[in-house]
Parts: C-alpha cells; structure tokens; sequence
C-alpha cells in the first residue's frame, strides 16, 4: 500500500486550497470549487475565507457572486449547517444532503404544531407557506419581520416542547421561512447590514432540478477527496454527516484508491492523484475556514498543544495563522481593525516575514472593518482585548 505523510498531505493543501501564492484565483467561485463548499453560518467566513484565496482580494465581487449574478448560494447541507456553493454544484448537494435536511426541518416543525393543540396542521403550513411566498414575490425582496408584518399566520405563536421542563412559547416566521430556504423556495438575498452582518433579506427562489441522491453523493465524495485526499472514511462521514456506509458506498462509486497515513490509519485518494510541488505560503484564516474544518482528525496540521487556546467549548476552530499547511497560531483584530496574531509554534525568521505580509494583505482589503467571530476563542479574545 502507497504512503503519504503528513509532511506530504500539507503540501497538497496549499495548492489544492489556492493558498500557495501562485495558486490564488482571480473569481470567487473558483475559490469555492477548489474547497467544495465554505461555511456560512458566520456571514464574515464567506468573505474571509474567499478573500485569502483570491490574487486581488476585495469585497465586491464576493458580494457580486453571492447577490448579483447568484453564482455562488447558501444551502442548509452537511451537518445540517449552512454552506455556501457554487450554483453549478448546488443541485448535487441538494440531492445529496440537503433535500434530507429539508424533510428534517418541516417533520419536526409539524411535530411542534401537533404537540401544541390549537389544531395547526399540514394544511395550515401549506397556506402559510403560500401566503408567505405571495407576498415575498410582491416585495421583490424582504426581511423576516417585514413578512410577518404583511402574513398575519407568521404572527402565530405556539407552546413548544408543552408539560416539559424546555417549555416555552416561540412564533413561528422563523420556522417557516427557515423551511421555504431550506427547500430552495426562497433564498438570502443583500443583508440589511455591511457584508459582516447575518441579517438577511429573502426573495423568492426555484427549486433545484432533480438529482439521483446516489449518483450526487458519489460526485460530491469525489470532489470533497479532491479537495481533501488523502482522507478517512471517518473524515468523510464527519464533513458530510453521513453513515458510514453511505460514505463506504460514495467512495466505491469513485474508485477511491487505500494509501497508509501517518500513523498507521488508511487514507483515501482518487486514481492518479498527483502530488504538487512545495512551495512556501502563509495565512490568516477565519474561524470555521474549510482548511481547517475539512477533517474530523486534523493532527497532520494541527499540534495538539494548539487545542485549547483555538478552539471554542463546542469545537468550533477560530481564526488561524498558517505556515506551509500547518497550524502554527492564531489572530484578531483590534477594535481598529488592525491585525494581532500570536505564534505557538516556531517557524523561524521567514515564516514570520510571510505572516506579517499577509497581515498586511488583510489589512489593505479589510480596511476598518470590525469582524467578531461568532464563535469566540480563547486566543482570538485575549489578542482582541
């Protein structure tokens, strides 16, 4: 069986990720193909992430992508999370995740409005679905509270989780629209903030073309062991949320070849998977980035001892600095939003020139703008303050 290092797995990530210098793309959706799909449940992430990956980083043409010419689009997909792909791959992960996550959303929510008893049923949810799009398609684009205002069924409140100690009253518009988005009915249009903010207006949406759920499964396992080979099964069915047997099945479908990784754990790889040649790069990286969040094992770039300050309680990584594939610290902003990272590794006199031009870097595209993570680390909070 073929080897592959750690030492030979990082170099793969700086090109395959277009963070090598002069593998960088010059359009966003470039640098959402060579990942697969971004996470966006943090809105700054997209931009963050894209712009790191980009010869000429700005805003616009991020926002260009997202709301213009809608090439790149927000799904509800793996892990039940919110992911942003490229329209041309969206109908794969529709098929392939986030079809099932839909049918998850309206079961439970239905669940709700029977455990409530006030007589909400299938037939309600349908008018007020209908009723919601109506008045999404005559507003061109709007905000949840704008639709609540103009469907009085949004207004309806429900006890959720009744005679238990979780009781509690909610409204429904968050549900409902939350299902509309999920099914592809509708979708987040311009945010009502700056590019950072995760308020979203919504406009109406078609549903993605039908796709065999196997045959999309087998092609996004495909591009995700470009992106991310040599990989595990277990890391697969970790990015995706999967069983291991969908995930064995997907991988058998695409002739993914055994290799033995450090360690002594079997990886997977495509057929004649190249190795790309080193070359030197450094990287600030947002919280939840794909480079780092691409595997459920990611000790080929990540020293142990770098756990506790980058991770939040949930495991939820924060922003990162990057050397030649590895982890090796990580970085805020200042309330001015001038860039301070701390090494925990050392990476010698080179490595830190790379980091403090890509800081700068950051800096010229970034300008003033205040980007908080979500989801705080104990790095990113102590460098922040």
């Amino acid at each position: 069986m073929h080897r592959i290092s750690d030492e030979q797995r990082r170099i793969r990530l700086g090109r395959r990720h277009l963070l090598a210098p002069s593998a960088r793309a010059a359009f966003p959706v470039s640098v959402v193909d060579a990942v697969v799909a971004l996470h966006a449940t943090d809105a700054a992430t997209v931009f963050l992430s894209t712009c790191a990956r980009m010869s000429e980083a700005s805003v616009d043409p991020v926002e260009q992508a997202l709301y213009g010419d809608v090439s790149l689009v927000r799904q509800l997909s793996m892990r039940n999370t919110l992911f942003v792909v490229s329209r041309e791959l969206a109908p794969c992960v529709d098929a392939s995740n986030a079809r099932a996550v839909a049918a998850k959303e309206r079961r439970t929510f239905l669940k709700h409005l029977a455990d409530d008893g006030n007589g909400l049923d299938e037939r309600w949810l349908a008018d007020t679905e209908q009723q919601t799009l109506a008045a999404l398609a005559d507003r061109s684009t709007a905000t949840g509270a704008e639709l609540s205002a103009a469907v009085a069924a949004l207004r309806t409140k429900i006890t959720v989780f009744p005679g238990k100690r979780a009781e509690t009253v909610q409204g429904v518009a968050t549900r409902v629209i939350r299902i509309l988005a999920a099914e592809g009915r509708i979708r987040r249009d311009r945010p009502r903030g700056s590019w950072t903010s995760s308020q979203f207006r919504w406009t109406v949406a078609e549903p993605w073309p039908f796709e065999e759920p196997e045959q999309a499964r087998a092609e996004l396992a495909r591009r995700w062991l470009r992106a991310y080979g040599p990989a595990t099964e277990a890391d697969l069915t970790w990015w995706t949320g999967w069983g291991l047997g969908t995930a064995r099945k997907a991988l058998a479908a695409i002739g993914a070849e055994d290799v033995r990784l450090d360690g002594g754990a079997v990886g997977r790889v495509l057929p004649e998977d190249p190795e790309p040649a080193p070359e030197p790069w450094a990287a600030l990286l947002p919280a939840l980035d794909p480079s780092a969040m691409g595997w459920t094992d990611r000790g080929f770039h990540l020293p142990a001892g770098h756990r506790e300050a980058l991770f939040d309680r949930s495991g939820n990584i924060g922003p990162t600095v990057w050397w030649n594939g590895g982890i090796v610290g990580g970085w805020a902003q200042r309330a001015d939003g001038e860039p301070v990272w701390r090494l925990l590794s050392d990476v010698g006199r080179d490595a830190s020139a790379a980091i403090e031009a890509e800081a700068s870097r950051f800096s010229q595209w970034v300008g003033r703008t205040r980007v908080t993570p979500r989801f705080r680390t104990p790095l990113e909070r102590e460098l922040a303050a």
